[in-house]
């Protein structure tokens, strides 16, 4: 219980204050569609391409990690994506978006914050790692995908260009290169630079988890709520729990384990809206999926919490 009145819920109550907001007109649609884009598009990349910057990568980027979490994310998204067609029955492209919701975790405005404040700033180092290749690895994967599914017989050429052209317009994926390059460069920034990223940066979480709070206002349950129940089941449930029984397998340390699963279960990201709403596919599902993940991971994050070392 300690652990989710310190822990979770000042995450989830600076989310609902978005919402409130939002709700009883006390902050404008505008005005949550320009605070969206600030921190998607400039905050967050910003916080992104800082961490890379500064981590050790030798000591950070362990393959037991990134292979416990990104095999737990790459069966998630054929539970999905396989789930959709043969239980369901839903179109080839549904099916995809579907998968992307299931692969897609919020790495970055539920996983960093609920981490940093059950185990502090230090333990964020794995999340980073995670996070420096979430974005282009689930773009990557979704992208391929779908582009396979919508143009069957197209050749390799074409598919890869569309796949990275997708990838490279992500400002996340942006600042995550950037990020790598002044990192293996060995480049210095000027401390007036620095500072300014800073100032940016302290803004970045907080403002993002109340401009998530509107966006989810905006996206309120419709759709299927069969399929979106099983998005949040393989979401919360069965992405994490492959990610805790890999990590145990690997003997990965306590501190990279507990990264890796609360990453793996968090609810999926504003970006699986994004990814449904840019092929027309599934977004009703994907929006539902959001909210609904949101609000239920109030508790499986509790529960992943106490299971955790």
């Amino acid at each position: 219980m300690q652990a989710l009145i310190e822990v979770i819920l000042p995450v989830f109550l600076v989310i609902g204050f978005g919402y409130v907001a939002v709700w009883r007109n006390l902050f404008s649609d505008a005005g949550v569609e320009g605070l969206t884009k600030f921190t998607q598009n400039f905050a967050i990349p910003c916080l992104l391409f800082d961490a890379i910057a500064r981590l050790d990568l030798t000591a950070v980027f362990d393959p037991a990690l990134l292979g416990s979490f990104y095999l737990g994310a790459g069966l998630g998204f054929l539970a999905g994506l396989f789930g959709a067609r043969l239980i369901f029955g839903r179109p080839w492209e549904d099916c995809v978006a579907i998968g992307f919701c299931t692969l897609f975790s919020n790495s970055v405005l539920l996983g960093l914050p609920i981490t940093e404040r059950a185990y502090g700033t230090d333990a964020l180092a794995a999340n980073f790692a995670i996070v420096a290749l979430h974005a282009p690895f689930c773009y990557g994967v979704g992208v391929t995908v779908m582009e396979i599914v919508r143009n069957q017989g197209a050749g390799v050429a074409e598919t890869s260009r569309k796949v990275l052209r997708a990838m490279f317009r992500n400002a996340l994926v942006i600042g995550i290169v950037l990020g790598f390059i002044v990192n293996l460069s060995g480049i210095t920034l000027p401390l007036v630079i620095d500072d300014a990223l800073s100032l940016i940066i302290s803004a970045a979480l907080p403002a993002a988890l109340f401009g998530l709070g509107g966006v989810l206002y905006r996206y309120r349950p419709e759709g299927d709520l069969r399929v979106i129940l099983y998005v949040c089941a393989v979401s919360l449930i069965l992405h994490p729990a492959i990610v805790w029984s890999m990590g145990k397998a690997t003997a990965l340390p306590d501190e990279a384990l507990r990264s890796a699963v609360l990453t793996a279960a968090m609810a999926p990201g504003i970006n699986t809206y994004i990814f449904a709403n840019m092929y027309g596919a599934a977004r009703r599902v994907a929006a539902s999926a959001v909210l609904i993940g949101t609000a239920l991971s109030i508790v499986t994050a509790w529960v992943w919490l106490g299971i955790l070392p």
